[in-house]
């Protein structure tokens, strides 16, 4: 299958546009100047059911709807785009507009490291063990997710992007701590990249000199989006020769897989591209935020958990919809989040049972919900780090006050009458978790 891409710009030549009316094809114009907007043949093809328009998961996953933006944030762009307004002025208006969606989520910037004087925007450090890498030549993706926090990556505002292409600079500071086991190559979608790339960042990291780099994962969703970049790209057999590289030195590679509906493992050939992924000895660990819209019922979950079973993957996380772009339409309440999960974690066997969630990957760590109780006569959610700036926090259990309305942590407040949750007494996150001073060495 030869590879097309559309965008905010071409996307009128989709052979199946035909199939929507003028209304949402005026919403994707406008949504999509505001949140980007990027799909391809193999989307459209062979995930999107265009009889079943707008209620298809992947085309609510993949093509911008009205109702993503905010009625006056909607309209101002429509009125904008109707006027005939100069592109730079449309442009700075709608850069006004993105920087009220709150573009970067949980304080990334406090986890961008200083590093021989150098603010290091193609590396986050926020947990001992793992470093995240975002290589510049990995910073789009084979069609953009509606929900995606890393939407910043893709509009052009480089004052809000982070990337780097300084191999150098990366090992230097993955030599600099040794407490790092764990080396996650995100985006965007670092499979972007051809595979000649690639390998610069990751043969050196097979050397003695990085023994304590154990695991190297790559985030990714060019299986569901794109499973022909393990099939017939031209670099295809470079890249898993690659992988089976890293295995055979000695290091695990992980590949963390986004797969959002079920619908996106049923097609032949990302089936054949997890096959040939796995024969290479990489893991593939599957992963998605729970979507109010998409994926919003405990039947879709244990669907998906099953059927990655059978293929030979491990359901990792369950995310709850991070607090930035179109999360009002996708989100969902925490209390229904636990309940979706635990319904579905009831229906599938043991061996399933390696996912965790629902987790809010928020600013002082990965927080999960493990579920509701009644302690003292007070109704309380119980929660638990299962990632922590402070790394001695993780797995403690602790309490906030019960809300069936609240959708994030940040929606909660402490149990029992207490002022601050026990994390944030005596600076125990360090400067409250807002800083990348690596207090935990």
């Amino acid at each position: 299958m030869n590879y097309k891409s559309y965008t905010l710009h071409n996307f009128i030549e989709l052979p199946q546009i035909s199939n929507l009316s003028s209304e949402y094809i005026e919403a994707i114009r406008i949504v999509g100047n505001v949140l980007p907007f990027k799909t391809n043949n193999y989307v459209a093809e062979q995930l999107i059911d265009w009889k079943n328009i707008p209620n298809d998961p992947i085309f609510t996953l993949t093509f911008p709807r009205k109702e993503m933006l905010s009625k006056p944030h909607y309209d101002k762009v429509a009125k904008m785009l109707h006027s005939g307004i100069e592109p730079q002025v449309l442009r700075a208006e709608v850069n006004k507009i993105r920087l009220k969606l709150n573009p970067n989520p949980a304080g990334q910037e406090y986890n961008v490291p200083l590093f021989e004087g150098e603010k290091l925007h193609g590396i986050q450090h926020k947990y001992r063990e793992t470093v995240l890498f975002f290589p510049s030549q990995g910073q789009t993706c084979h069609a953009y997710c509606t929900f995606c926090f890393r939407w910043p990556q893709f509009t052009g505002m480089s004052e809000l992007k982070f990337a780097m292409k300084e191999v150098v600079l990366l090992h230097k500071y993955l030599l600099k701590y040794p407490k790092v086991t764990d080396l996650l190559f995100t985006g965007g979608d670092p499979l972007t990249a051809n595979a000649k790339i690639l390998s610069t960042y990751i043969e050196p990291l097979l050397s003695k000199k990085f023994s304590h780099v154990q695991n190297i994962r790559i985030g990714s969703k060019s299986l569901a989006y794109w499973p022909y970049r393990f099939l017939t790209d031209k670099d295809a057999d470079e890249l898993l020769f690659l992988f089976e590289k890293v295995n055979k030195a000695g290091k695990r590679l992980a590949f963390q897989a986004h797969f959002n509906h079920p619908d996106e493992l049923m097609t032949d050939a990302v089936r054949r591209a997890i096959e040939r992924i796995r024969n290479t000895g990489t893991q593939i660990r599957a992963q998605s935020p729970l979507l109010r819209n998409i994926n919003d019922n405990p039947e879709t979950w244990s669907k998906m958990w099953k059927e990655q079973i059978r293929l030979g993957l491990i359901p990792y996380y369950m995310f709850v919809a991070r607090d930035t772009g179109s999360k009002a339409f996708f989100e969902v309440s925490l209390v229904r989040a636990w309940n979706i999960f635990r319904k579905a974690y009831a229906n599938v066997s043991g061996i399933a049972r390696t996912v965790r969630g629902p987790s809010m990957s928020c600013s002082p760590g990965k927080v999960q919900v493990l579920g509701v109780a009644e302690v003292n006569g007070e109704k309380v959610f119980v929660l638990r780090f299962l990632q922590c700036r402070n790394p001695h926090l993780v797995d403690i259990p602790f309490f906030a006050k019960y809300s069936a309305s609240a959708t994030w942590f940040d929606d909660l407040e402490p149990a029992f009458g207490e002022k601050k949750f026990f994390f944030e007494e005596e600076n125990l996150l360090s400067k409250s978790g807002k800083d990348a001073d690596h207090s935990w060495e």
